[in-house]
């Protein structure tokens, strides 16, 4: 689908490494640009084997790698370079980082006003919160999803996956992509703006609306959604399931439990009753729940009923459920050093374009020569003085990684 892009990534740890390992896989030739000396920070995360992160292998899977000391004078001449080839320029530093590697949005635009330029950072290129540091999770705060996760006695617990960066991550690609479409139109280059902060309050469902309207105070309700029910997560005998009954599904868990007596039941006969009612609502699915074998069977009554309903899976049982397998959604990764180890796969999927089968991430500065000489233009004279003056920075390939 992307064949034929050429993006040039300078962003590291997860919210750019998404976007662009995407790109990869869809075929665009994806060129990684790391500082040295250690290089994007997702190579520091868990899990590591002899040095190596899954994380960052997991992540920038596809894409070819260049490490460049960004203190050295000759550093600026290579990336304007690197950028005049380049359909698409990504990165996420904090607002104004890339300017003091010389790639402001004007100067990029000067170089090639083809280039399509991506800032992703967690609170945007404007506003108050701009020169702050943040991740993920502190835009989450600022964004009032914290406050909605949690017991209502409790204080805010964490989500444990990275929601914001990932969604971030797919926020991009979708820009990334529009402006592509509309330079084909215009022959023009834009320079997008995306936060993890704008994603996240986008992210908020009803409860905006709700405040404003003055209708409910958003809040933590623990397990069960608070303006909805039922919908949230029940305890079976060996386990937990999450159920969603919107307005005309109630009859159908009823149905699911042999009760039709509670389709008529005065406490549950309107979702806005059933959410005054809630205790009493909970209680009596939970009352089900306890007479039956355990949670598939839970499972299987309400699925019969066609009422939505999940079993709550630890990340082992997700990552061998048949249906991830079949569809690819987890997959196999195979390293040189970490050997094969499972990760996510491709969640974007086209009826006539199978993407790009996955090559393993690049080790630190692997094709600084390849991509220089190929992209950039430079004599192999010109890259073995980068080399020997420290502007070019590589690691030492293990065995079998060729």
């Amino acid at each position: 689908m992307l064949e034929g892009v050429r993006v040039l990534d300078l962003s590291q740890v997860i919210a750019g490494p998404v976007c662009t390992r995407l790109m990869a896989e869809m075929g665009a030739d994806v060129v990684k640009v790391e500082l040295a000396p250690g290089g994007d920070h997702g190579r520091s995360l868990p899990s590591i084997r002899q040095g190596r992160s899954a994380y960052f292998a997991q992540h920038n899977q596809g894409k070819r790698g260049v490490c460049v000391d960004p203190r050295h004078p000759a550093t600026p001449g290579i990336l304007r370079k690197l950028v005049a080839g380049a359909d698409v320029l990504i990165e996420n530093f904090s607002p104004g980082a890339i300017g003091r590697l010389g790639l402001d949005w004007d100067t990029v635009h000067a170089i090639n006003p083809r280039t399509v330029m991506c800032s992703i950072s967690a609170f945007g290129q404007t506003g108050p919160l701009r020169d702050l540091p943040g991740f993920d999770y502190i835009a989450q705060a600022y964004a009032g999803v914290t406050s909605m996760i949690g017991d209502p006695d409790g204080a805010p617990a964490l989500t444990g996956l990275a929601v914001g960066d990932v969604g971030t991550g797919m926020t991009a690609l979708a820009a990334i992509n529009a402006a592509l479409f509309r330079r084909e139109r215009d022959g023009r280059g834009r320079h997008i703006d995306i936060s993890i902060l704008d994603f996240y309050f986008h992210a908020n469902e009803m409860s905006v609306e709700m405040a404003s309207l003055g209708d409910w105070k958003p809040h933590r309700t623990g397990s069960h959604h608070g303006a909805i029910a039922p919908m949230g997560v029940f305890a079976a005998r060996d386990g937990y399931l999450y159920i969603v009954a919107l307005d005309a599904m109630w009859p159908r868990v009823c149905a699911a439990m042999k009760r039709p007596d509670l389709v008529e039941d005065p406490r549950f006969a309107t979702n806005a009753l059933r959410v005054v009612n809630r205790d009493a609502l909970i209680a009596t699915i939970q009352d089900w729940l306890a007479g039956l074998a355990g949670r598939d069977d839970a499972v299987h009554r309400l699925e019969a009923a066609r009422v939505p309903v999940a079993p709550v899976l630890s990340i082992e049982e997700a990552m061998n459920h048949p249906h991830m397998i079949e569809r690819g959604t987890v997959r196999t990764i195979a390293d040189p050093v970490l050997g094969p180890f499972k990760g996510s796969g491709n969640p974007l999927r086209f009826s006539d374009s199978p993407g790009t089968a996955p090559v393993r991430a690049p080790f630190l500065g692997e094709h600084n020569r390849d991509v220089l000489r190929s992209l950039a233009g430079f004599a192999d004279a010109e890259i073995d003085a980068l080399e020997r003056d420290g502007a070019l920075v590589a690691e030492a390939l293990p065995p079998g990684s060729r």
